[in-house]
């Protein structure tokens, strides 16, 4: 094995000799000129004076390299660069070692730096010596004589020190905070070591005095005493209070730590690195001394140890030739949307009423009391919308006996909407939310702004709106991964929308994300359509990006699924396993591009009435919906789907399996909400953005963020303004089976797969209506329809009549089989 990598390792190493000679001669070349250079500047007057008789035999040079040497000199230093000429032999040292793969500079940082040292040596020499010698050129003279001319002596001098300032201030990064880093890291290292070789008292001093007299290294081993550990949990105290009512700024539990645990530190571990493998790090254990006496050391193998493979090289070299990928490079001037362009609403902060609080508790408490539910403790927290008041009833108390009291304590409350929580979450409490008399608005602005949003690491983060506690709620969706949302109509549905794609569209890069949008009511999501050349995604030769026809959003979902199943061939290929990690290794350079590889921006696929499109089209788009949430989320590829008729019809099995995170709206019944939800609640929700989220685990109550019809059009009016793509985002050509039938040339190989038993039911009852055939095989309109053409091109059926059946052209079905078979042999 050893004898194959060192194999492998030399063939690496093998050098061709036109490399060999080009090396060496620039390597020759660089000696050659820098001790030109030098001779010429200890005797520049006369070799100046004989640079000019190459010819002439008779006079002799005082340059090392004769007169070939007093041209090199008189060439680059007095009529060009002056003393930076020996950059120009730095130059060619350099390039002529790493023809020998030996990279002791880095190539493009060490023409940056010779570029900037060729433009600025010779003008400070110039100015320095105002023109007179040979240490500044004739390109240093010129170009000073021509500052100093337009801004003065003075001007020429600020010039030249702001330049070189700034190049020792961004080479050296001499910044007053790293200053004072590195003069912190250099008197901790100092007085540390310091620190360490000092005893640390009087006792310790005197017994190293004795060691240095009598060393005897058994009695080390025997008289060396075990570390010994104490903890001392003794001084903590907890102590807890409890306050009537809670605001969002009070909390009723404290933790007082008297003194801190004391542990004493184990033996520290040595780590050193031996001269002779500089690659391999020793740790050293103690040494133990017994009958058996032995060494026992762990080696730990670093990176460099293992050898990089030649793909790998080959993506350093291209990552340190051209950087890392950047995919915002082809809009490299978009600016994202600033917070000024969403509306303020003024002072949002939630005012407290102290009589309703009062009122409230006073409520409750006497209602609970009347039922002989007692009662220990009731804080209260304020929301935007609700207040959730949380009780802890006395010992004994079932739960059960206070949640049957719901409707009992709506009427006590003259409340619309009381929720009980029994328990809360994660705390020994009962919560009952009672909505607010003046609730305070949630706008977009505000979350938008937020800190917590602003700062989300997240990849495609969403902003829904505060909590009961007044907090923002900020969710990813690439964690959900999709989204199911449900409400009856005007509480809230298309506004949750719009607050969802103004979250995504604030946080990320158009080419970072792409919406699908689809919009059966044709007028929603009208006003996204200013940017379809920067966020949006449609099939090609199609004018609208956003979907109103239900043929189109059929095609659209099956080019969906194409997209996927190309993706994860893209995947698969990569080694990769999401989407993340494909992005992260093309963005390295793992990737070449001529084998099909692109950067994938995640796609967010809209649907805004979900129950219209089953009502028309049926399985042929819940089929591709049902695929998509099964198998897209790894390559970026996520649903929202809202409908506001949250049924079973709609909402199946197959669709909710596959959507664990679920938001509802004010619904008008609990089975609804059991539908949407698999719990009831979302029926006593009070509306107006009002919502309960629901990620697979914890239902949280929101108050959503308001964002109204004018602050969706400003921010895709400074969108649309700005420079896009050429076109939008296209989705994978997918020809749908309307190509495979053409009235008048029918072609057998061509037939829907339901073409023989849509025959046989038109010629068993002699009606050629293609509802019919629509409510017989459970398909869409547009499928039923295309087979209906199709019996047309084969003579089952007369042609269309307006609005009634067309005529039956074959009597019976014996008839009809012996077409079928003709059809077949052709």
């Amino acid at each position: 094995m050893n004898n194959e990598q060192n194999t492998t390792s030399n063939s690496s190493k093998i050098i061709s000799k036109p490399r060999i000679i080009s090396g060496v001669t620039l390597i020759i070349l660089s000696v050659v000129l820098t001790l030109s250079f030098i001779s010429y500047l200890m005797n520049w007057k006369s070799d100046q004076s004989q640079a000019g008789t190459m010819s002439d035999k008779t006079v002799e040079s005082s340059n090392l390299f004769g007169k070939i040497g007093d041209w090199l000199g008189n060439l680059f230093i007095f009529e060009s660069i002056g003393v930076a000429a020996f950059v120009v032999a730095f130059l060619c040292f350099v390039f002529g070692t790493l023809v020998f793969k030996k990279n002791y500079f880095k190539p493009w940082k060490t023409i940056s730096h010779s570029l900037f040292f060729i433009c600025w040596t010779p003008i400070f020499f110039g100015a320095i010596t105002n023109g007179e010698g040979v240490l500044g050129g004739v390109y240093g003279y010129q170009i000073m004589d021509y500052l100093k001319s337009y801004i003065g002596s003075v001007g020429l001098w600020m010039v030249l020190f702001v330049s070189f300032a700034l190049y020792f201030v961004l080479e050296f990064n001499l910044r007053p905070s790293s200053i004072k880093n590195k003069l912190n890291n250099i008197n901790n290292n100092t007085f540390g070591k310091l620190k360490n070789l000092m005893p640390d008292s009087e006792e310790e001093f005197e017994a190293d005095e004795e060691l240095e007299k009598e060393i005897v290294p058994e009695d080390i081993s025997a008289n060396s005493n075990p570390v010994k550990t104490e903890n001392d949990f003794s001084n903590i105290k907890v102590t807890q209070d409890f306050e009537p009512i809670k605001t969002p700024n009070q909390t009723s539990f404290r933790e007082e730590i008297k003194e801190p645990i004391k542990e004493s530190a184990p033996e520290p571990i040595v780590l050193s690195s031996t001269p002779a493998q500089p690659h391999k790090t020793v740790v050293e254990s103690p040494v133990v001394k017994s009958e058996d006496d032995f060494a026992f050391n762990v080696e730990i193998k670093k990176d460099e140890d293992f050898p990089v493979t030649a793909e790998q090289q080959k993506s350093d070299d291209l990552v340190s030739k051209h950087g890392l990928y950047d995919h915002k490079l082809d809009l490299a001037k978009f600016q994202m949307p600033s917070v000024e362009l969403l509306k303020d609403y003024g002072n949002e902060e939630i005012t407290i009423n102290k009589d309703e609080l009062e009122e409230n508790k006073n409520r409750i408490v006497g209602l609970l009391k009347t039922f002989n539910v007692g009662i220990s403790e009731i804080k209260a927290t304020i929301g935007p919308t609700v207040t959730l008041y949380e009780i802890v009833p006395e010992a004994g108390i079932r739960v059960a006996a206070i949640k049957k009291l719901q409707d009992d304590i709506a009427l006590n409350l003259s409340a619309l909407g009381i929720r009980i929580i029994a328990p809360m979450p994660g705390k020994g409490t009962i919560g009952i939310e009672v909505p607010r008399k003046n609730p305070t608005m949630v706008s977009m602005r505000s979350v938008v702004a937020s800190p917590k949003f602003q700062s989300a690491d997240m990849d495609l983060p969403i902003v829904f709106g505060r909590t009961i506690s007044n907090e923002v709620f900020v969710a990813d969706l690439a964690k959900m991964p999709h989204l199911l949302m449900a409400g009856a109509t005007g509480q809230g549905k298309s506004v949750g929308i719009n607050a969802i794609l103004t979250s995504l569209i604030y946080k990320k890069h158009p080419s970072e994300l792409k919406f699908v949008m689809v919009d059966p009511k044709k007028v929603e999501l009208s006003l996204y359509s200013k940017i379809e050349r920067h966020y949006l995604a449609k099939l090609p030769d199609t004018e609208d990006a956003i979907i109103t026809d239900n043929a189109k959003v059929i095609n659209t979902l099956n080019s969906l699924c194409i997209e996927m199943d190309d993706r994860y061939e893209l995947l698969k290929n990569a080694f990769c396993k999401n989407i993340k990690e494909y992005n992260a290794k093309f963005a390295q350079r793992k990737l070449n591009p001529e084998n099909g590889h692109r950067y994938l921006p995640y796609i967010v696929l809209v649907v805004d009435e979900f129950a219209d499109l089953i009502m028309t089209a049926g399985k042929e788009v819940e089929h591709p919906i049902a695929r998509l949430a099964q198998l897209a989320r790894a390559i970026g590829i996520h649903l929202i789907v809202a409908t506001q008729r949250p049924s079973v019809n709609v909402i199946t099995g197959m669709i909710k399996a596959n959507f664990p995170a679920r938001v509802a709206f004010r619904v008008i019944s609990g089975v609804d909400s059991k539908t949407i939800l698999d719990s009831p609640g979302a029926e006593q929700l009070v509306g107006k953005g009002d919502m309960l989220y629901f990620n697979g685990n914890d239902l949280t109550r929101l108050q959503c963020a308001f964002v109204d019809t004018p602050e969706v059009e400003r921010i895709a009016e400074f969108i649309g303004e700005q420079k896009g793509y050429s076109d939008a985002y296209l989705l994978p050509e997918y020809s749908g089976e309307e190509s495979s039938s053409t009235v008048g040339a029918f072609d057998p190989n061509e037939k829907d797969a339901l073409f023989e038993e849509g025959a046989r039911i038109v010629v068993s009852t002699q009606q050629g209506s293609t509802s019919m055939l629509q409510r017989q095989l459970k398909l869409g309109y547009n499928r039923a329809g295309r087979i209906m053409d199709q019996l047309e091109a084969a003579g089952v059926v007369g042609g269309f009549n307006g609005a009634k059946a067309r005529e039956v052209l074959i009597s019976d079905l014996n008839s009809l089989e012996r077409l079928l078979d003709e059809l077949k042999g052709r």
